[in-house]
């Protein structure tokens, strides 16, 4: 990847690093790989397997080399999000693109394609994870909330063991679930204490902003878009494949089944192997669907 480019853009109340990979074959539309508030060096595989392709990464907002203008720990909506997502299309100035866009970034791209569909040819979204899309969608907003409230109160450690205990929940979140006995951070290997800290860009600045998220599915539906809604064969039952399954019924389109589980792209980023190669694959298929 010697011939990668990085780049900066100026948006409202941000700036923006992003990454341009050129591809060795002859499709001009460009790829963009995106997550939230995963910043692009979670794309360092997926991105690899698609070397025909210019494929392009970036840093939202508040996320690595992503900036903003804010002092603080300021909370990130999706609009904000997917108004940047519309800035850099456009500054690509290569016509619509293809995205794949997982988790958080698959909630901003949505609400993108919601607002500017002309820009994005097919949008592929893997495991968008907001209580909006569920039936009990009152239960798992209070669950998302409790997460939030823990880490305010509590700090990152015990923030992130309920986050970890939240996505992993399997079926509808029952109305308690903020009052049922907590894992204590020591068992997801995390250090117990409280660092002081309240600016993590995912429990602190878009944790709230992201799972309460409503998509627009008129507006979804009148894009010119194609818009596939993904989710992992290892996910079933989680959070983010159940939302993923429940936007897909609003927009009346089936599920897309993907290899592995939530990070079934990642080959090795964070620590965490899921199948890349066969993802790789699998994504292809649909882009070219």
């Amino acid at each position: 990847m010697a011939d990668t480019t990085t780049r900066t853009l100026a948006t409202d109340g941000a700036t923006l690093a992003y990454d341009v990979r050129p591809g060795t074959g002859t499709d001009p539309r460009p790829l963009l790989l995106v997550g939230s508030p995963m910043d692009a060096t979670g794309f360092a595989t997926l991105a690899s397997h698609f070397p025909d392709r210019t494929v392009v990464t970036y840093d939202p907002r508040g996320t690595g080399r992503g900036t903003t203008d804010e002092g603080g720990p300021v909370e990130i909506r999706p609009e904000e999000h997917a108004d940047d997502l519309i800035r850099l299309v456009e500054a690509l100035d290569a016509g619509p693109v293809d995205a794949f866009a997982s988790s958080g970034g698959a909630v901003n791209f949505l609400a993108a394609v919601a607002r500017r569909g002309d820009l994005v040819h097919t949008l592929v979204a893997h495991e968008p994870p907001t209580s909006a899309a569920l039936p009990d969608r009152a239960e798992a907003a209070a669950a998302c909330a409790d997460v939030y409230d823990v880490y305010q109160r509590e700090g990152w450690a015990a923030g992130m063991a309920k986050f970890i205990s939240l996505t992993g929940h399997q079926g509808p979140f029952p109305a308690d679930w903020a009052s049922l006995p907590a894992a204590p951070p020591e068992t997801f290997g995390l250090p117990a204490g409280d660092d002081g800290r309240r600016d993590d860009p995912l429990l602190g600045r878009n944790m709230r902003g992201c799972t309460s998220y409503e998509p627009d599915a008129e507006a979804l539906k009148a894009a010119p878009t194609r818009v596939v809604i993904a989710a992992g064969e290892e996910s079933a039952g989680e959070f983010a494949a159940r939302s993923a399954a429940g936007i897909a019924a609003l927009l009346g389109t089936p599920l897309a089944v993907f290899p592995g589980n939530h990070a079934g792209f990642l080959g090795g980023e964070f620590g965490q192997h899921g199948a890349p190669e066969e993802f790789a694959k699998k994504l292809r298929e649909v882009l070219e669907g």
